[in-house]
């Protein structure tokens, strides 16, 4: 940017986002767009083809502003990054996909609920408008069911499988007795002494929809589901673009996969004779132990946050440069009926809500100190925190679109993976159960390759895997590996699968962007020799921000330091 002015490809983003604010007010609040607090997202196929539609219309625009001439740095980059996103967008709807948009982890349900998360309370007009919100449940999750009776109709539908447990997380949300809608309420109540009556009433209406969707998915949707639970070649490769923008050798990446996991087995297996145990009985002896467990929530939600602290201390200077605003990265536990698996969400545009990670208790009072320091490097500092925060604090060289919407799980999760993957390189797993909880998470990365492109191409196991040679990849196989190979319980490794099978090449996206991002790091280091600057390299990565993983390849071969 030479002057003030936004060039025409940052003000096409800019209007770009705050059409979608408008459009998904869902969307919205996770952004830290003001307005729109009292409303929900239209999920019903008129509200997604508005969302196409605003999607063509911008990639039209974008067509003239290339027209004209050759673009800047930035404004090349910011153009990249849109036309990727939006096509892929496009393409998902072109193929009906909206119309089936049912999974564990991340589809209308789970959104609607998850929303109220990000809503402040301590003022009266705040709680007002989660009042307000929680009264439009019911229409958005009609809006919904709108798009699957659509999808029935024209024979797009989902797996019977995502149906029923899609319909089991309804119940819970909806529970007469227990309703989390209600406790929510109850909650705000008791932290700020207010009258919360006409919130009760509304989440007394949200909890009644929620169990009509789950009496409606079992009753209507589920039996006319497909009872397979792989979706096919063709649209595998369409959702794994999606995910991890980049067209992939899926084949290759399967059998990529294999190697991986027998490499990282062999450590594993090392790590365990250091403990004493043989690897299958690795993840008990650490349970078991108190030196390698957290026993209460409190004692959890401490000691992690003094982890990110400390971790945020050792990066700051040497491996990175940390910006005094978003060295806060908040620790909480998430919702009961969640998904097993941590997560994080992102700070706002204007900082206002720091960044967070989430760790779901799943009913447990003992928790895995062995496992989680791995996933909170992950999910924290270096992880998605050092890596959105920084998308966030850069405004002035990243589109608005770059910063809150172009997100893609390739580059995000990669990233994040890496973060796990240095840390290791860096020595932060020198006590031996903290080595096996990040190889664990390494292999269960693995395993995702081999169990999301198994399950939804229809592929068997190579040869060379032993009594497993052969076997075509199913449920029970994936649990199986996850639970063997990865260390997971039953309970998460079920939990894990149902999510492969949901949201199809987004498992794969966090082996294979770190695929790309080592490859990136060892193309710089190749090229620069004694002079490569790890710091500097990091940096120029991650103010680069979100990118399709193959836009990514070409961009870091612009590394100064190469």
């Amino acid at each position: 940017m030479t002057d003030n002015r936004p060039s025409a490809v940052f003000e096409l983003a800019d209007q770009y986002v705050a059409a979608v604010a408008l459009l998904d007010p869902i969307t919205a609040t996770a952004l830290g767009v003001v307005g729109g607090e009292r409303m929900l997202t239209d999920f019903s196929p008129e509200g997604s083809q508005a969302q196409a539609a605003l999607a063509g219309s911008v990639l039209q625009q974008l067509d003239a502003i290339e027209a004209t001439g050759a673009l800047a740095d930035d404004d090349r980059v910011a153009a990249l990054s849109m036309r990727e996103r939006l096509g892929s967008l496009l393409a998902m709807h072109d193929a009906g996909d909206e119309l089936r948009r049912i999974n564990v982890l991340a589809s209308p349900p789970q959104e609607i609920r998850g929303v109220f998360d990000l809503m402040p309370f301590a003022e009266a007009v705040q709680r007002q408008d989660i009042a307000a919100r929680m009264s439009s449940v019911p229409r958005a999750l009609a809006s919904w069911r709108r798009s699957l009776e659509a999808g029935m109709v024209a024979g797009i539908v989902a797996a019977r499988r995502q149906a029923l447990a899609v319909a089991g997380q309804c119940d819970t949300f909806g529970d007469r007795d227990a309703g989390w809608f209600s406790a929510r309420a109850r909650q705000i109540a008791d932290e700020t002494g207010a009258d919360i009556s006409s919130m009760l009433e509304a989440a007394g209406q949200a909890e009644l929809a929620y169990r009509e969707s789950a009496q409606w998915l079992r009753e209507v949707y589920a039996p006319v589901c497909d009872e397979r639970d792989g979706v096919g070649a063709e649209r595998y490769a369409r959702m794994a673009r999606a995910w991890n923008g980049a067209q992939l050798d899926l084949l290759d990446t399967y059998e990529w996969g294999w190697v991986e996991l027998t490499r990282i087995t062999a450590r594993m297996e090392s790590v365990a004779d250091r403990l004493g145990v043989p690897l299958s009985g690795a993840k008990e002896f650490l349970d078991s132990s108190p030196e390698h467990t957290i026993a209460g929530e409190a004692a959890l939600l401490e000691f992690l946050l003094a982890l990110t602290e400390r971790a945020t201390e050792a990066m700051s200077d040497t491996y990175f440069d940390i910006d005094p605003r978003v060295r806060t990265c908040e620790v909480k536990i998430a919702a009961h009926g969640s998904a097993a698996a941590p997560y994080y969400i992102p700070p706002s545009e204007d900082l206002a809500r720091p960044g967070s990670t989430w760790y779901p208790t799943l009913g447990r009072e003992v928790f895995p100190k062995w496992w989680l320091v791995s996933v909170w490097y992950h999910e924290s500092v270096p992880g998605h925190h050092l890596q959105c925060s920084t998308v966030v604090l850069e405004r002035e060289r990243l589109s608005r679109f770059q910063r809150t919407l172009g997100w893609t799980s390739g580059y995000g999760e990669g990233w994040a993976l890496y973060a796990e993957r240095l840390m290791d390189e860096l020595g932060f797993f020198a006590d031996a159960g903290e080595e096996m909880g990040f190889l664990s998470a390494q292999a269960m990365r693995a395993v995702r390759v081999v169990v999301d492109i198994g399950l939804h191409l229809g592929l068997t196991v190579p040869l060379g895997q032993g009594e497993l040679s052969g076997r075509k990849i199913d449920h029970a196989l994936a649990v199986g590996l996850l639970i063997d190979r990865a260390l997971l319980d039953r309970a998460f490794a079920e939990s894990e699968v149902d999510r492969y099978l949901g949201i199809p090449g987004q498992a794969i996206s966090y082996k294979v962007g770190e695929r790309f991002w080592l490859e990136a790091r060892e193309r710089a280091q190749s090229e620069a020799g004694d002079s490569f600057d790890l710091k500097a390299w990091h940096a120029y990565a991650l103010r680069l921000g979100p990118l399709g993983l193959d836009p990514f390849r070409v961009e870091m071969e612009r590394f100064p330091g190469s």
